[in-house]
């Protein structure tokens, strides 16, 4: 089983091919390919390849399929003894994709 652990918008993913994953906002129309090269981890089955701190020459391809918000995140603020509350929210852009390749370096 092949499959990568790559980092985009300072989070990490793993990604296998096929799979379809939820990443922060991308600059990219659906239909588009993205290509993500900072590969943490590699791995082709056989031999797991850990970067110091990226593996040289991975990447990961994935096909761009809708753009979205994701669920609400309620914020409370609270002060004890003071009379200060405070509520608030909002809805995180993400992009979602679709892993096509994971190539080894």
């Amino acid at each position: 089983m092949t499959y990568a652990v790559f980092t985009t918008g300072g989070q990490q993913f793993k990604a296998e091919p096929g799979r379809t994953v939820q990443v922060p906002l991308l600059p990219a129309e659906p239909g588009k390919t993205v290509t993500f090269d900072h590969v943490l981890l590699v791995s082709d089955g056989k031999k797991v390849h850990a970067g110091q701190p990226l593996v040289r020459g991975a990447k990961v391809t994935a096909e761009v399929v809708r753009h979205g918000k994701g669920k609400k995140i309620r914020i409370f603020r609270f002060a004890r003894r003071a009379g200060y509350r405070r509520k608030a929210g909002h809805r995180q852009d993400f992009t979602e994709i679709k892993i096509q390749d994971v190539k080894v370096g």
